[in-house]
């Protein structure tokens, strides 16, 4: 496979030095592999810290800064990063008032960040975690114990940051990041396997005429496997598993993700068979995002998250943003 590399040991670092020349409004360690907004500690807010292995980008390093996270921790490629370097960009980003981590639910990240929040805690930090469980695809995965947490980490990042920014305590940052994650869930299709850099090849066999239903990101196995299907009938399939899952209630944000390996074109026309099922089913969509913001390396596929918002929510996602991957009413 062929990938604008130098070699598969240094693929972090190397990211890492490209991410801080495009964005200088960011304090990027490449040695400790943390990402900080260069503004950080803002007095009297309270801090957002997430993180995970790379590969998922633009999560989470290119979600740092005004509106949402306050830094961020990358691992290796789909590898959780160590307690230390969380708990150094813990250390990095309070302010007095507390840190907010954010979790995807995955076995090393979860444990992780628990010895973190043990060390900065013992240095009089306050902190509180939020972790994001949303994937209805399968329980007990390969990483995890319970479900995966995927796409619902952009709402979660993303309406908590607008909540701290607005110097809301730590209880009530928490709180929204939780109401976020249970009023949300997700299902993923892979079209493609993922190769990472250090196998150099497919990380699993998916013949080309057939795709994965519930994929993860990491390529872990979904719930089935079938012959290839139409935008119309996956868009069907992954919205029957979601609206079986969510909450009652009124409007939803929506993001169809891309896994990386699939353009734009194809994403904007999956976008359109979800909203025609959702208008079909009587769900009124009150936002939608469309792109690649949590991948699994050059996969191509698709995920679709959906999040029952309130006026409140509404209105904290509408706030304004500027990071490198989102950014508006700035």
């Amino acid at each position: 496979m062929k990938m604008l590399i130098n070699g598969p040991d240094t693929v972090v670092a190397d990211a890492l030095r490209g991410l801080a020349d495009a964005h200088p409004e960011l304090a990027v360690d490449t040695e400790k592999r943390v990402v900080v907004r260069r503004d950080a500690p803002v007095a009297g807010k309270v801090g957002l810290v997430s993180g995970g292995g790379t590969g998922h980008e633009p999560l989470h390093s290119g979600f740092v800064g005004h509106g949402m996270l306050d830094a961020a921790c990358p691992g290796e490629v789909f590898t959780s990063p160590v307690p230390d370097q969380m708990a150094a960009a813990t250390a990095a980003v309070s302010a007095g008032a507390g840190v907010v981590h954010i979790v995807k639910n995955y076995t090393g990240d979860v444990l992780n960040f628990k010895m973190a929040a043990e060390l900065v805690e013992d240095d009089g930090v306050e902190v509180e975690q939020v972790l994001v469980d949303d994937d209805v695809a399968v329980t007990d995965s390969l990483y995890t114990a319970g479900r995966r947490g995927t796409g619902a980490t952009l709402f979660v990042e993303k309406i908590t940051g607008a909540l701290a920014q607005e110097g809301a305590p730590l209880a009530q940052v928490a709180a929204v990041g939780r109401k976020v994650n249970e009023s949300s869930r997700t299902f993923g299709v892979a079209l493609t396997a993922v190769t990472t850099p250090a196998k150099g090849s497919p990380t699993f066999d998916l013949p080309s005429d057939e795709l994965e239903l519930g994929i993860g990101i990491h390529g872990e196995p979904g719930r089935e496997r079938r012959k290839m299907m139409t935008a119309r009938e996956i868009a069907e399939f992954s919205l029957d598993a979601i609206l079986d899952d969510l909450p009652p209630g009124g409007p939803v944000l929506a993001l169809v993700n891309g896994m990386g390996g699939t353009p734009l074109l194809e994403l904007y026309l999956f976008n359109a068979e979800v909203h025609r099922i959702l208008g079909e089913r009587g769900v009124q969509v009150a936002r939608t995002l469309v792109g690649n913001y949590v991948t699994s390396l050059d996969m191509a596929g698709a995920s679709i998250t959906l999040c029952r918002a309130d006026d409140e929510l509404v209105r904290l996602w509408d706030a304004p943003v500027n990071t490198p991957a989102l950014r508006w009413g700035m």
